[in-house]
């Protein structure tokens, strides 16, 4: 009896016209990702005709690294903007920030000055090393200022990686989680996606985003998906048409 092998489905063909992407680095100079508005004009043009229509690109803001404030992104994005309409290119494009949970975003969260997703959803993100010791503190606080955070790729801190009940504990703590689209192919390596899996598997995941950098990843757009079954992750990559 001759088995034959199910074709793996390709990255890029799960993503749906019209999808609205809420975590990139598009924005030129600010962070480490796109460096130029030519990098800006490659990756938003790649992304676009895989399906991509609205951008709500989400520069670092990390005290020491990447000292960006509200003003100077939103001063970044409008010349980004009138750069592109200059050069006849037209990018559907919205700034916000992706905030490491530190003192220096709590102090920001307080007077009120960042930039959300959309309504009071905020993109945060942690240390790759450990979480804040004070995390759920932050966390409260965040909320009692009256914003909601979305942990970017909770399947990269590999120090939860044997602690899968720190996940729960964090959406029980008023977390909503963004999977990395790139950890379904294994661009963070195996550790990653087989976390991204069984966080999938458990319905603890809210939102994707691509997490797009530089063309390094654009390409892995291009490799198979290795989560078996897509309905879920499919599903779940629909959910991001709540940012219209």
């Amino acid at each position: 009896m001759i088995f034959f092998k199910k074709n793996k489905t390709i990255l890029k063909d799960l993503i749906p016209e019209g999808f609205i992407d809420i975590h990139s680095h598009l924005l030129p100079g600010i962070d480490d990702g796109a460096k130029t508005i030519e990098d800006t004009i490659f990756l938003t043009n790649s992304l676009k005709n895989f399906g991509f229509e609205k951008f709500i690109t989400t520069p670092h803001t990390f005290s020491g690294f990447w000292d960006n404030t509200k003003e100077a992104i939103l001063k970044k994005e409008n010349d980004t903007l009138e750069t592109l309409s200059s050069q006849n290119t037209t990018v559907d494009l919205k700034a916000a920030s992706e905030y490491l949970l530190d003192d220096h975003f709590a102090s920001l969260f307080k007077k009120g000055e960042i930039l959300t997703l959309k309504d009071n959803l905020v993109l945060v993100e942690m240390s790759y090393l450990n979480a804040p010791i004070h995390l759920y503190d932050l966390l409260f606080d965040l909320q009692v200022a009256g914003y909601k955070p979305v942990l970017a790729h909770p399947e990269r801190y590999l120090f939860y990686h044997k602690n899968f009940d720190e996940y729960k504990k964090l959406k029980n703590a008023g977390c909503y989680l963004q999977l990395n689209l790139l950890s379904t192919v294994g661009y963070y390596g195996n550790e990653v996606t087989d976390t991204a899996k069984r966080l999938l598997e458990s319905g603890l995941y809210d939102f994707v985003g691509s997490d797009v950098h530089h063309s390094r990843h654009i390409k892995a757009f291009e490799s198979k998906v290795l989560i078996k079954d897509n309905k879920g992750l499919e599903a779940l990559i629909k959910n991001n048409s709540f940012f219209k």
